[in-house]
């Protein structure tokens, strides 16, 4: 059995990375950060704040609980996570999913709040973004994205880091 860390990612940046450090140092094997914009006053970016992470630890697997892929571009996501995985020497679990509150996460910011329309973008994203982390050229042309692109470099984990779905009962 694993046991993993998931913290909101709220307060002092300094502070949270000294928690995964303490974490790190007392064998903890995961730190995970909360991927919201607004669902508690003042949250950080966890992308930028688990780069931060990745220079300080050496073993901790390091990744967000959960992030929205249907809020974000599949390619610029990729990106990220590709980095990370340099960053910490192949040590990112991707956590992903619809992301809630709806209202909040994605209606404030004039996006679709419905879970169907928001559930069909991540179906369709996670395709790509395997792709794009393993180092494959990615030409696609769907119902919400168009992407003709080759990034690089690709992630550091083979054949790519893992990716965990998030869902909730009754819907899988």
């Amino acid at each position: 059995m694993r046991f993993g860390v998931s913290m909101p990612n709220i307060g002092d940046p300094a502070e949270l990375v000294g928690l995964a450090v303490a974490a790190d140092e007392n064998g903890w094997d995961g730190f995970f950060l909360w991927d919201h914009l607004q669902a508690l006053p003042n949250m950080l970016d966890p992308w930028v704040l688990l780069g931060a992470v990745a220079a300080r630890t050496s073993r901790l697997r390091l990744g967000t609980m959960v992030t929205p892929v249907p809020r974000r571009r599949p390619w610029k996501l990729a990106k990220e996570i590709a980095t990370l995985d340099h960053l910490s020497r192949g040590r990112v679990i991707v956590g992903v999913g619809l992301g809630v509150p709806a209202d909040t996460e994605y209606g404030a910011f004039g996006e679709p709040t419905d879970p169907r329309i928001r559930a069909a973008m991540l179906d369709e994203a996670l395709p790509l973004l395997d792709a794009f982390l393993r180092g494959e050229r990615v030409d696609h042309d769907g119902e919400h994205y168009r992407v003709h692109a080759h990034l690089s470099p690709p992630a550091v984990q083979r054949p790519r880091p893992p990716i965990w779905v998030a869902a909730t009962m009754p819907h899988a």
